[in-house]
């Protein structure tokens, strides 16, 4: 015997199987579609909390990105003031070092020992510490006082005069048996020296007591000797 359903029976069958259908394809708290239609005031968010509430994949790459940094980056540790100080309290140096100044010095010129202390002075904390750096370039050959006595007769002796040029050394603290070997040097091309820089300035012999005395000053203010200037300007007036 063959069952058929009633026109009553076949619709409550449809009915029931739409509303199964419509449980399984609705994502959980979907509204009706009645209740759809009726406006819904916008939920205010702040814009911190809605960047923190929004999933993964709908933040930018630049977001994710900065995010991924800032996991992997380490927390640098918060300090009071701004300088850094060591553990003995006192602030920390700034620039080079006392021997990278005093090499640096030295790669320009050749420096006496008593000029570079005055020199590296105040970049020093301590007295002792300037000393300690200059033993220790003067024992690496980095700094020599008679290197640099040498040096200093080779640049002035074509233009200054012996006592001229020993005066600065000893201002320099260059040795005192250093000084009287290289005032001897001096001496004995000072003649030479004195005529080449009044030939370069005047060039001809004074003709009155005036100009004489102007040659006689200025060959005195180089540091050649009297006697030399005697010679090359000639005896002259008494005065």
């Amino acid at each position: 015997m063959s069952w058929k359903s009633t026109p009553a029976s076949a619709e409550r069958l449809r009915a029931k199987l739409d509303d199964e259908f419509e449980t399984v394809a609705k994502p959980q708290g979907l509204r009706r579609t009645s209740d759809a239609r009726l406006p819904r005031e916008p939920a205010v968010v702040a814009d911190d909390a809605a960047d923190d509430c929004a999933p993964v994949w709908q933040r930018s790459s630049e977001q994710r990105s900065s995010e991924q940094r800032s996991a992997g980056r380490p927390r640098r540790a918060e300090s009071d003031g701004d300088d850094a100080t060591p553990a003995d309290g006192r602030p920390a140096r700034k620039g080079p070092s006392l021997k990278m100044r005093a090499v640096g010095y030295l790669s320009r010129r050749e420096h006496a020992r008593e000029e570079l202390a005055r020199k590296l002075a105040p970049h020093a904390e301590d007295p002792d510490e300037v000393a300690t750096v200059l033993d220790a370039l003067e024992k690496e050959g980095w700094l020599s006082t008679e290197r640099f006595a040498q040096s200093l007769v080779h640049r002035r002796a074509s233009r200054q005069g012996a006592a001229r040029i020993v005066q600065e050394l000893r201002q320099h603290g260059v040795d005192d048996n250093q000084v009287a070997e290289l005032r001897d040097q001096l001496r004995a091309t000072e003649y030479d020296r004195a005529l080449e820089v009044w030939k370069k300035r005047f060039g001809a012999k004074p003709d009155d007591r005036t100009a004489y005395a102007k040659q006689a000053r200025f060959l005195a203010s180089r540091g050649f000797a009297h006697d030399v200037i005697r010679r090359i300007l000639g005896e002259g007036d008494e005065d």
